[in-house]
């Protein structure tokens, strides 16, 4: 047993300069250290920031990981899951964990300084929903914003019914809001989507009742990236008198949403997967819109979301939308096409999603015959990040709702890996990771019994 427990602790000294974060060295510590925490052993590593000689490279220091993400040696393309904050992020936020660490809700200056921040955030989110910025609640994220709307309008609207409208392929943060409230006496529509991921808006409206009270559909999906026809969806909803919300968190704001144009009442939107900072989102809710506060406290956020305000959050949130523009994502689209282009020259392979209506930097494909776990786990090695449409590394065997909802098959579920692009990736990453992953699946196939044409 001491053993045991002396080999769950390994203290690794790392001095490697800057200029070789990227070099077969680096990325084999990178992949042995990630061999190590799969395996439940805990790393300890201790970085070496003493001086050094003047003749040397420069070393690690703290502020180069933060703003360089200098010991990650690996191409990252997963940022649907999350993306790197932004070095002018955190700049803004700096101000706002020190001198400036005041409550918006106190009468002193420090307070009022906070409160100002605050607002001029709101603002900032607000100008790119086309919207006041008293109809812009700000929370800890996607999750909380999803849980407002489902059960506070729920609650709200009681009284005129008990049934909601929802899509089959919805993130859990909106699917298992629903399924609460189905276990708890309300009625709830979960509608199917064709085999792009396009929901019927025509289904939609059949699925409208005198008791519907509440229609949630997804702006963009997260894992194979198809656009929604919202704004149809939108006028079926206020034409029957019916709330409409979208998650908007994996769109907004590359994926242009004016709230004064399209009939929405309700949407969710996120800062961290626009390189902001974790733990902040935002809720837009329509002047006059019917919705109980869920979570009992103080009255904050025009009283509709209880407890201090998280300023740093709200200022990087703000700054990281004002940091996204049209060139970029158009970028991002560029390599996005390049790389589905060279992924579908892979035998057996097949795009999941709208080849058109999909965010700019979104690429799910399936590849027949292998796994895609075992896909990622291969690319983790050569130093690539990406995901799988499986669930597998959820804690769940399940195969993704989302593919099977569009008609794929558990083998095609299991089979999928979603690539997402981000500001800090450049276009030789397309090449890098389409040869990897060409030649990881014909690896993978050679010794798969079920690989052989």
């Amino acid at each position: 047993m001491k053993g045991a427990r002396s080999l769950r602790k390994i203290f690794y000294h790392c001095e490697i300069p800057l200029s070789s974060y990227n070099s077969p060295q680096s990325r084999l510590i990178s992949s042995a250290l990630n061999l190590l925490t799969k395996l439940s052993v805990s790393v300890n590593i201790i970085f070496f920031l003493g001086s050094v000689q003047s003749d040397r490279k420069p070393w690690f220091t703290l502020d180069a990981l933060v703003h360089s993400q200098a010991f990650c040696p690996v191409i990252y393309l997963d940022h649907n899951a999350t993306t790197p904050v932004a070095p002018e992020v955190l700049e803004a936020m700096k101000l706002y964990w020190g001198a400036e660490y005041g409550n918006p809700s106190s009468a002193y200056a420090l307070g009022r300084f906070a409160g100002q921040a605050l607002e001029e955030a709101r603002a900032q989110v607000a100008e790119l929903l086309d919207c006041s910025p008293s109809e812009i609640v700000f929370t800890s994220g996607g999750t909380e914003s999803n849980n407002m709307v489902i059960k506070g309008v729920a609650h709200s609207l009681a009284q005129n019914g008990r049934h909601i409208v929802t899509t089959a392929i919805e993130h859990p943060a909106v699917t298992n809001p629903c399924l609460f409230l189905l276990y708890n006496g309300y009625d709830v529509s979960f509608l199917p989507v064709d085999s792009t991921g396009l929901v019927d808006p025509a289904a939609v409206k059949a699925a409208i009742r005198p008791t519907t009270v509440l229609i949630s559909v997804m702006h963009a999906n997260n894992e194979t990236g198809t656009i929604q026809p919202i704004s149809e969806i939108g006028a079926l909803a206020r034409e029957a008198g019916v709330l409409f919300h979208t998650d908007a968190t994996h769109s907004f704001p590359r994926v242009p949403l004016d709230v004064r144009e399209a009939p929405v009442d309700l949407v969710t939107v996120a800062a961290h997967l626009i390189h902001g900072p974790k733990g902040v989102g935002g809720l837009y809710v329509r002047k006059g819109t019917p919705l109980v506060k869920w979570m009992d406290g103080g009255f904050q956020e025009f009283n509709l979301r209880a407890g201090a305000e998280n300023i740093p959050g709200a200022v990087g949130f703000a700054r990281a939308v004002e940091l996204v523009t049209p060139e970029e994502t158009a970028r991002l689209q560029e390599m996005r096409d390049r790389l589905i282009e060279q992924l579908l020259r892979i035998p057996h392979s097949r795009l999941n999603g709208h080849p058109t209506l999909r965010l700019p930097h979104n690429a799910n494909v399936s590849f027949r015959f292998v796994e895609g776990e075992s896909i990622l786990l291969h690319l983790d090695m050569r130093g690539f990040a990406v995901s799988t449409g499986s669930a597998c590394f959820s804690r769940s065997l399940e195969a993704s709702h989302v593919i099977l909802g569009i008609g794929g098959n558990h083998e095609r579920a299991h089979g999928s890996v979603r690539f997402t692009f981000g500001r800090f990736n450049q276009p030789e990453d397309v090449d890098a990771v389409a040869d990897a992953i060409a030649d990881v699946i014909e690896k993978l196939r050679a010794i798969s019994p079920l690989g052989k044409e």
